[in-house]
């Protein structure tokens, strides 16, 4: 016989919550609640969490996709901004999953602060405020080498973005970014209807790999500089993208051809190997001279 699954939050506990810490969800937050427990089932299988991992959730808001991760994982490290939430996320897993109360590691703190967890977790599983979501996702996978793959819920246009290849409208600094610590794929579309309060918009998931090796490139802060120039201006060449950055057009060509890369190329058009080629090639090639400084 099959295992009946474990109850989660659906619409009823939710609300109970919510009144319970008076709690009205904020557009500040991006707090939109998971009422529905299928979704919440579908986000955990989609993130293929192995029963062994430990798993970073960040903004599990009352717990909903908290208690979905638990049963998929061993431990789960959650980061909460919100006080109130985060005093009772360990009370909602004591009383839905009785037995695993030490399990949870629940840390009050801004996501984008964050510089130090317990537990080294390996995947990270979110449904990230979409405001944040970007800068957030790139925050964690810089400073936590630990974790190897995860899934994120955000806006669905955002997962667009961040999954998006070369030469799309839409592809720019989030997919180049993204493509930096490995590959990013659209899992998925969430409808509205799941969420307490409902979003105006659909929600997408986004799955990732850490799958790239960085050892031999250059130093990341120098090519996601390139990266922003680029696309700062998505519509010039890149001659003329990253002459502010470069010091001068001249020095931004000389760069882009000891890259390889054609100086009328538009930064839509590079991958982020590409992104890679141009900052080896700037470390070659001394900025331009000072006017009235000595040849």
């Amino acid at each position: 016989m099959s295992q009946e699954p474990l109850p989660l939050l659906g619409a009823t506990e939710i609300r109970r919550l919510a009144a319970e810490l008076s709690i009205r969800p904020t557009k500040t937050l991006g707090q939109n609640f998971v009422i529905d427990g299928n979704t919440i089932r579908r986000i955990v299988a989609a993130a293929n969490v192995d029963p062994g991992e430990t798993v970073l959730e960040v903004g599990p808001g009352l717990g909903s996709l908290t208690l979905g991760i638990m049963d998929a994982a061993a431990k789960v490290v959650a980061v909460e901004i919100d006080p109130p939430l985060a005093d009772r996320l360990p009370q909602t897993m004591s009383e839905f999953r009785p037995g695993r109360e030490q399990d949870l590691t629940v840390i009050l703190n801004d996501a984008m602060k964050v510089s130090e967890l317990p537990g080294n977790p390996t995947a990270l599983v979110a449904n990230l405020p979409y405001n944040v979501a970007v800068p957030v996702v790139l925050h964690l996978l810089e400073h936590f080498p630990s974790i190897r793959h995860g899934l994120v819920m955000v806006q669905d246009e955002v997962a667009d973005r961040m999954s998006a290849r070369p030469g799309s409208k839409i592809y720019g600094v989030p997919s180049v970014k993204g493509a930096w610590y490995g590959t990013m794929r659209k899992a998925g579309v969430i409808g509205m209807n799941v969420f307490w309060p409902a979003p105006k918009i659909q929600s997408g998931l986004v799955s990732f790999t850490r799958d790239a090796d960085r050892t031999d490139a250059p130093d990341r802060k120098l090519v996601f500089q390139i990266i922003d120039a680029a696309f700062a201006q998505r519509r010039k060449t890149l001659r003329a993208a990253l002459s502010g950055w470069a010091g001068s057009g001249a020095r931004a060509e000389q760069i882009l051809v000891a890259a390889g890369i054609d100086p009328k190329e538009r930064g839509e058009k590079l991958d982020i190997d590409g992104f890679i080629a141009i900052a080896r090639a700037a470390e070659q090639i001394p900025a331009d001279a000072p006017e009235g400084a000595p040849a």
